[in-house]
């Protein structure tokens, strides 16, 4: 009987090593047991060429329609590569510097002081001001870079930061204004989402919508915002994007509080999505609202995340919970109450899809905190730089951008999966019909 042996040792194994290749030495048992046994230890000349193959990951998201952010606070610039886009979608860099212009720092006096005009290039992907279907590259310089500032963060670690973990992890990082961890990264996000609301606009009359719902210890009550009514020109009204003017001010008032003393509070993004198509999400890995849980906690500060009724549902009988069927007077089946946040099973029903996501205080902060060096000694650390007092005002779009994606991307899905034949008409009309104008443009129809 024979045993292939590996020719050099292997994570501190030796060449005794009987068969495993595993690095553990032989044992006395296997000692005794070789002397009983003769075991022939000569190799194969044959053996298969083993490659390592390591992919990287965590710049890319979305199956269908694919976005990979790139960039750095404080490198050349930072933008997004998007794959899988429809053919023939007119597109602009107009189009994507509105909603990166809600984005940007230095809006007011409760965000960044730091100056960006975040002005976007689109470098490919386009003819005659038409999507082509192949990958569109956007670009957007950084202009404003102080990586000075960030000295002593290169000796010590900002508590609650990513410095620490990016060294567990990498062992090494980028220490100007966080590298990757920065909120800049999200600019490339934006960007893409910009584009996946345009195309589910014109495709379903989709409109996502976010707004903030508290910050640090006020909270907007429920139900004294209409989901179906509220309007961007409501939430874009104040600098902290609450629709509600008496609350709006209470929340700046907040963030003016702590922003003086140089420290930060956090707070809670409210995001509705209406006029959804139904039938989106698939069971039972990639339910709808797992896809747009990932989403949310992917971006930066994010602590928590819940949809429809949430948490709040726990103290609730089933009776009491339970969305009730009815039919409307168009025709279409829809539900009484929306406990179920616009999803049931994994798969949106047609009903308004409604989340609420949480976000910690900023943790670089002005304020002397206790903290430890790269070399293992603990020591006192002011942070320097600028950073915002409060992220959830800046937050708003981000959020809707990332909305955007999962839901074109599940679209994609249903399409590919469930587009190919006639729908059936008795089951799977959508409550609110297409727009009347064709998704593909009359120029090229």
């Amino acid at each position: 009987m024979a045993a292939a042996a590996p020719s050099k040792p292997f994570l501190g194994g030796s060449t005794a090593d009987v068969g495993s290749g595993l690095g553990f030495r032989q044992s006395s048992f296997l000692s005794r047991l070789s002397s009983a046994v003769q075991i022939s230890t000569r190799r194969r000349t044959s053996l298969p060429t083993r490659r390592l193959e390591v992919r990287a990951g965590g710049d890319k998201f979305g199956k269908y329609f694919e976005v990979a952010t790139y960039g750095e606070s404080h490198g050349g610039g930072v933008g997004c590569i998007i794959s899988g886009c429809p053919p023939r979608i007119p597109l602009s860099e107009e189009d994507l510097q509105f909603e990166l212009d809600r984005r940007r720092p230095g809006q007011s006096r409760i965000t960044t002081p730091r100056k960006e005009t975040d002005t976007c290039r689109i470098l490919s992907g386009l003819y005659d001001g038409m999507t082509t279907g192949t990958s569109i590259c956007v670009f957007v310089p950084n202009t404003d870079q102080r990586g000075h500032d960030y000295s002593e963060m290169s000796l010590a670690y900002r508590p609650s930061h990513a410095d620490a973990t990016y060294d567990f992890k990498y062992g090494l990082r980028a220490i100007q204004g966080g590298g990757r961890s920065s909120a800049r990264e999200t600019i490339g996000r934006v960007a893409a989402g910009a584009l996946a609301k345009k195309i589910l606009k014109m495709y379903a009359g989709t409109e996502i919508l976010a707004y903030v719902s508290q910050v640090h210890k006020v909270v907007l009550p429920e139900g004294v915002i209409d989901h179906e009514k509220v309007t961007l020109d409501q939430i874009e009204s104040n600098i902290v994007r609450c629709p509600d003017l008496e609350y709006a001010q209470k929340m700046i008032e907040a963030i003016d509080a702590v922003r003086v003393r140089g420290d930060s509070v956090g707070g809670v993004v409210t995001c509705i999505a209406r006029n959804v198509p139904r039938g989106l999400g698939c069971p039972v890995f990639d339910k709808l609202e797992g896809d747009l849980a990932k989403a949310m906690l992917s971006l930066p500060a994010t602590k928590g995340f819940e949809f429809g009724s949430g948490f709040a549902g726990t103290f609730m009988t089933g009776s009491e919970h339970n969305d009730e069927f009815y039919m409307d007077e168009n025709g279409n089946m829809r539900t009484r109450t929306n406990r179920s946040g616009g999803i049931q099973g994994g798969i949106s029903n047609g009903e308004t899809i409604n989340m609420r996501i949480a976000f910690k205080p900023t943790s670089t902060i002005g304020k002397k905190q206790k903290t430890v060096t790269r070399d293992r000694n603990e020591t006192d650390l002011i942070a320097r730089g600028r950073h915002d007092p409060c992220v959830v005002p800046r937050a708003v779009p981000m959020v809707e951008a990332m909305v955007a994606l999962v839901l074109l991307d599940q679209l994609m899905a249903q399409a590919a999966q469930c587009g190919l034949f006639p729908a059936n008409a008795a089951l799977q009309q959508q409550i609110v019909p297409p727009p009347s104008e064709s998704l593909v443009t009359p120029k090229f129809a």
